[in-house]
């Protein structure tokens, strides 16, 4: 995320999906903020999840966001 104030912890959020040659990667609708590449062995099945925290450093804010996944058998 470039600014501060864009996403608040607790925020419902959805996420799309982009898909790179080797990786998934994730944008938080409205184009708020973007995931690093996901492997493929760890791609989401959820579209929805929480905001839980926010962290500002000096390369801008870092989003954590919960997702609620079915688990794999």
């Amino acid at each position: 995320m470039e600014r501060q104030g864009l996403l608040e912890i607790g925020q419902q959020i959805t996420v799309t999906e982009g898909v790179l040659p080797s990786n998934y990667y994730y944008t938080i609708d409205p184009s708020l903020a973007m995931s690093a590449n996901i492997p493929f062995r760890n791609r989401l099945k959820s579209t929805a999840g929480t905001v839980v925290d926010i962290i500002e450093n000096a390369r801008g804010f870092y989003v954590t966001a919960e997702f609620d996944e079915p688990e794999v058998s």
